[in-house]
């Protein structure tokens, strides 16, 4: 359960990453790029700022070159728009927190036979009350939630919830031994969710794509997440996403009843620090 949850410390409706200094902005009429101004230590730092980013590592790459720390910020409104979908940070309000442990409790309950309903209220509590604590406590530049919904342009219609992702900042040396030497820490994903009703449709692959744009905004090279060895479907989804496995559960931790073995899946992003 501690995988579940997030934060977006802005009450605006876009994502701020910190430690950035701004030192002007010049915007450029019917483009959605801004040229931009910051400083990194003592280091002035010019490139571009991009409003929704597109598929690619490069295309965030382009506003955080000539000289980029690897620990510069960005401020974004969405870090993917594509598929019909777009993915930013979960608003910190008490409705869209209530819509996201929704998804993510319908996602992950496992039925039984009596007293479902009944369960699934204290499931669905629980993924509740973990998110307030994931919002309370942690800082944020060290944990996200990203949240997919659908891509509707007018303002008067209600933009729909219909996937949520977490990604938490780890040195997990269980991880790190299958990094190289320099890589001291790394972004995990979990708890990815996607409505029922609107699986199938590109939502995970555009909930993973915004995981690699928060990668690169937050100046992580490598990204991690496991997986159930016998899920295929979810270990496809990984593997087109760019994820390798490096490892499984040592046998004595899966031969349980009812324990699962899993794999421990990493993407090295194109980003270079």
């Amino acid at each position: 359960m501690a995988h579940l949850l997030a934060s977006n410390p802005n009450a605006s409706q876009k994502l701020i990453c910190s430690n950035l200094e701004y030192y002007g902005v010049r915007s450029r009429r019917g483009s959605r790029t801004t040229s931009a101004c910051y400083r990194v230590g003592r280091k002035r730092r010019c490139g571009l700022v991009l409003q929704c980013s597109s598929t690619t590592d490069q295309d965030v790459r382009l506003q955080i070159e000539n000289g980029s720390s690897g620990k510069l910020k960005q401020q974004f409104e969405y870090l993917v728009c594509e598929y019909g979908w777009k993915v930013r940070r979960l608003f910190e309000n008490a409705d869209e927190i209530k819509k996201a442990s929704q998804v993510q409790a319908e996602a992950f309950h496992v039925p039984v036979s009596l007293f479902n309903d009944l369960f699934f209220q204290f499931f669905q509590a629980e993924v509740l009350s973990g998110l307030l604590y994931k919002l309370k406590n942690s800082p944020p530049n060290r944990y996200a939630c990203l949240v997919a919904e659908t891509a509707i342009d007018d303002p008067d219609s209600a933009k729909q919830l219909v996937g949520v992702i977490d990604v938490t900042v780890l040195r997990d040396q269980n991880v790190l031994q299958h990094l190289p030497p320099e890589a001291e820490e790394y972004l995990y994903i979990s708890g990815i969710a996607v409505s029922k009703t609107f699986r199938r449709r590109k939502i995970a692959t555009a909930l993973l794509k915004a995981c690699d744009m928060l990668s690169i905004l937050w100046g992580f090279e490598f990204l991690a997440l496991r997986a159930y060895e016998e899920d295929l479907g979810a270990r496809k989804l990984y593997t087109n996403a760019g994820y390798q496995v490096v490892s499984r559960d040592p046998p004595w931790t899966s031969n349980w009843i009812g324990r699962k073995c899993r794999v421990l899946m990493i993407k090295r992003t194109s980003f270079s620090k």
